[in-house]
């Protein structure tokens, strides 16, 4: 099994069909595994996919659309049933801390396992302008309270340039930025730090072999020879997760030169007026935000009931220029992140 990959356990847009769940989406990340947007049916899903509760280490919700967050309840529920032995921390928009709330406490059940909540809180200048304000939108910017406003994110270093809250991960730094839909939202991203690759034909006109290596790596130089001098950068592996959204700037920042790009695309190009009305993207434009962006993999997922063919999909994302690894996704799909650079 790969250690980083990610594991599709729904792909429907706003109603499950016979051959689509509600979103569900498990990212496998060496030691941690973080479930993104669980919706209705996401348990079973799991136990379809080969994911237990134990697998998971953080719960990560874009925002608080039903199809996005219904599972959420029976998750937590069975983190507890399961009796999770390690530490699980939930993110999510701060606006939306009563739904969260609703969602945790919607039955009763046998409180074993403490959740962290950490929700994705933004200054005021990085969030993005959502339009006309509807009445879900009012709703669901109602502030939370108490114990839960020290809950902010700490910035650190490692996210991409538009991401305005980010915290340390197990060997990762995960960040949001905010997105642009009829309610509060946010786009996640997750950036391994930079390493270094030593060079075998530096290190032998040096004359460095053995024991000698592992000191150098440690110590960072050794006998007049500086680490940089045998070695050259690795890129870290990155993973950007976005879903409902117009195009903005958040969705650009995410998605920059990631090595894996999961993005809705809910309409096809022809009713792209529909995907600006209500808050969404089309496959071409996911298609040329991935291309723009330099993505190695995309996948397309989220998708209307309204069309039959999914193919469709794809193929106005390569038609809008992205000529990189691309995957439709279907329910229970195995997709493992690129190669290392």
């Amino acid at each position: 099994m790969s250690p980083r990959e990610l594991v599709v356990l729904g792909t429907a847009s706003q109603v499950p069909t016979r051959h689509r769940n509600h979103n569900g989406y498990f990212l496998r990340w060496d030691r941690e595994g973080l479930l993104f947007d669980p919706g209705e049916g996401t348990q079973r899903q799991m136990l379809m996919a080969g994911v237990s509760a134990h697998d998971l280490t953080r719960l990560c919700v874009t925002h608080f659309h039903g199809d996005h967050s219904l599972g959420l309840a029976g998750v937590i529920q069975r983190i507890n049933l399961d009796r999770v032995p390690h530490p699980v921390t939930a993110h999510y928009p701060a606006s939306g801390q009563h739904f969260y709330d609703r969602l945790r406490q919607s039955t009763a059940y046998r409180s074993s396992v403490r959740i962290a909540e950490h929700p994705v809180r933004f200054p005021p200048a990085a969030r993005e302008t959502v339009g006309s304000a509807a009445p879900e939108t009012a709703a669901a910017t109602a502030p939370g309270g108490g114990a839960h406003a020290a809950g902010g994110g700490a910035v650190v270093a490692g996210g991409p340039a538009g991401a305005a809250w980010s915290v340390a991960g197990d060997g990762f730094v995960l960040s949001a930025a905010p997105l642009s839909h009829p309610v509060d939202a946010v786009g996640y991203r997750l950036d391994e730090p930079d390493g270094v690759r030593m060079v075998p034909e530096r290190l032998a006109a040096a004359g460095l072999k053995g024991p000698d290596i592992g000191r150098l790596q440690r110590e960072g130089s050794l006998r007049g020879v500086a680490l940089e001098d045998v070695s050259e950068r690795r890129p870290g592996q990155s993973f950007a997760f976005v879903m409902d959204t117009r195009l903005c700037e958040g969705v650009h920042a995410l998605a920059e030169a990631c090595d894996m790009l999961v993005i809705e695309s809910t309409f096809l190009d022809a009713d792209v007026s529909l995907a600006e009305e209500h808050g969404h993207l089309t496959a071409g434009q996911a298609g040329r935000v991935a291309a723009t962006a330099g993505v190695r993999h995309l996948v397309l997922t989220h998708f209307s009931q309204r069309y039959p063919d999914a193919a469709q999909f794809g193929r106005e994302a390569r038609a809008a220029g992205f000529s990189g690894e691309l995957t439709v996704a279907r329910d229970l799909d195995r997709i493992p992140l690129p190669a290392r650079r």
